[in-house]
């Protein structure tokens, strides 16, 4: 279990979830929290993390860095997320092991489940069918995170974990229309229509698709209490076990926002999966499970995007 003088290594701090996890573990009454940029240590050069960590010698890791993006940036820049991602998963994980962690906690994706999978998407769902084509890359490189953290604990004895989060929201997201997940995109989309009273908001799919979330903030609490209470290779999912469609989720951010007029679907672009929803029972056996409601967590978000992102 972390101290609260550990040395703690977040990878990927400035984003959605690394900087959720900045703001979990200060507000718990961790001190030794270790940070860096990309311009100070790019994560997908070997020599560079080495030689932070022969610097730094963190006691416990958080892999949160990753490239991620919405279906459009995964189905149209397939190399860059499955290069980057395997990358970045290869050069920490094996310095982690090299200089002797404590303990990795790798943060994977629920996009790493069979397009088809029954609902609701057990753990032992993994490698069971095809995955989802458009993003089919990014899940390939995050389940090659598994399986190295999975040989790691079988060669070595480490104890690297992996939680596999369902789709996640709220502040420090990415709010760009083109490269953003459904959420940030939609409220971008929204609040500048009700800022330049514009007539119609365009929304790419048909809405009749369903999907999972967890505000930022409650993935952060759980990947801590994981960190602090959970110490085994197979995989565990973080989510609430609730789904919504995403025409519903459309109409209540429309509402949410403010925006009152019309809404056109574009079915040119795709759905991606039917239905992901995740099994979270085995976290909640284990003492865990989101307190934020789903309509506290967009206000939430919304108001995060008016205060920070809107103004540039």
């Amino acid at each position: 279990m972390m101290q609260k003088d550990s040395k703690i290594y977040i990878a990927g701090h400035q984003g959605l979830v690394g900087s959720a996890l900045v703001r979990k573990l200060t507000s718990l009454g961790y001190t030794n929290i270790v940070t860096r940029t990309f311009a100070e240590c790019d994560l997908r050069n070997q020599q560079a993390v080495n030689d932070f960590f022969e610097l730094e010698c963190p006691e416990y890791v958080f892999l949160a860095a990753a490239r991620v993006g919405g279906i459009h940036a995964n189905n149209t820049r397939p190399a860059e997320f499955i290069y980057d991602n395997l990358a970045i998963e290869l050069n920490v994980i094996h310095a982690a092991y090299s200089y002797n962690v404590k303990k990795l906690l790798f943060l994977g994706s629920s996009c790493i489940y069979p397009r088809d999978a029954q609902q609701p998407i057990q753990e032992s769902a993994l490698l069971t069918g095809p995955l989802e084509p458009t993003n089919a890359p990014y899940a390939l490189a995050k389940i090659s995170g598994i399986g190295l953290c999975q040989a790691y604990n079988k060669q070595y004895g480490t104890n690297f974990i992996c939680a596999m989060p369902t789709n996640l929201y709220g502040p420090g997201d990415n709010f760009d229309t083109m490269q953003a997940h459904v959420i940030p995109a939609l409220i971008a989309k929204f609040c500048d229509a009700v800022t330049h009273n514009k007539a119609e908001v365009v929304v790419w799919g048909t809405g009749k698709v369903y999907r999972e979330f967890l505000f930022v903030d409650d993935c952060a609490d759980g990947l801590v209490f994981l960190m602090n209470n959970y110490n085994d290779s197979s995989i565990c999912n973080i989510g609430t076990g609730q789904d919504i469609k995403i025409e519903e989720l459309v109409y209540t951010l429309a509402r949410l926002t403010g925006f009152q007029g019309q809404i056109v679907w574009d079915s040119t672009f795709p759905d991606g999966t039917p239905r992901k929803r995740l099994d979270v029972a085995k976290l909640d056996a284990l003492g865990w499970r989101a307190k934020t409601e789903f309509e506290e967590g967009l206000k939430k978000t919304i108001e995060w995007y008016e205060k920070y992102e809107k103004k540039k």
